[in-house]
This record gives C-alpha cells, structure tokens and sequence, in this order.
C-alpha cells in the first residue's frame, strides 16, 4: 500500500465531500464514511513509516542510545496518532466530551510508558551533581 501524501489527501477531500453530502439523508452514514476514510489513510500512513522508523533507530544507535528509547518513542507516536485519530472521530460524531476524555487517556497513557525514561534522566541528573546513582 505505497500512497503519497497526493493520493491521502485526494481521498480525505474526495470523503469530506461525500460525507457533507451524506450528512443531509442520513448522519449516522456520513460519520460511518469517515470513519472509514480516517482509517484507511491511517493504515496507509502506518505502511509507509517503517524506512523512517528504521532510520530514527539507526540515529539511536549511532548516539549511543539503547534500543529501548526507539521503543518508548514508537510507543508514544502510536499513542499520539490513534489517540488524535480517535478523538477526531468523536468530535465528527459530535461527541465533544468523548473526545476530550479520550485525549486524557492517550496523555495518561505517554506518561506512563515515559516513566523508564524519566527515571533514565533523573537517575543521570544525580549522578551529574554527585548523589548517588
């Protein structure tokens, strides 16, 4: 599934199109499409990030990085992308306070696989002014 950012964007336009069209005769079959659509260009987006994962990994590793960084960072991109993803889907589907409640959830979520990081840093930072490691 090699698509450009040419061929997304076509399709989110040619969507938003027909789902404001839709929305007349049935509402519910509008939010459905994009739904749809929003999941499609998700995938598609996910099929073509693995060359620059590889490269942020081998960025990683040629400063000296442990491999379990490249692990919280993907961790935390995934989290960010389908927590947007799925409160943009809420506000489509005119769920405001679902959507809010899910963006919480996603920053709750990044806290809590950040905190190997957090100690890695506060751990460092010790050690930097001369407490014990």
């Amino acid at each position: 599934m090699n698509m450009n950012i040419i061929g997304i964007a076509g399709i989110a336009i040619l969507t938003a199109i027909i789902a404001v069209m839709l929305k007349r005769y049935n509402t519910e079959y509008a939010v459905v499409l994009s739904i749809a659509a929003g999941l499609f260009i998700l995938f598609a987006v996910f099929a073509n990030i693995m060359p620059a994962v590889k490269e942020i990994n081998t960025f990683l590793k040629s400063a000296g990085l442990s491999s379990k960084y490249t692990g919280i960072l993907l961790k935390t991109l995934g989290i960010c992308f389908l927590t947007q993803f799925a409160a943009d889907s809420c506000r489509d589907a005119g769920e405001d306070a679902l959507a809010s409640k899910t963006e919480i959830a996603g920053k709750v979520f990044i806290v809590i696989i950040s905190l190997p990081l957090f100690e890695e840093i506060a751990k460092t930072a010790t050690e930097l002014i001369g407490g014990k490691g």
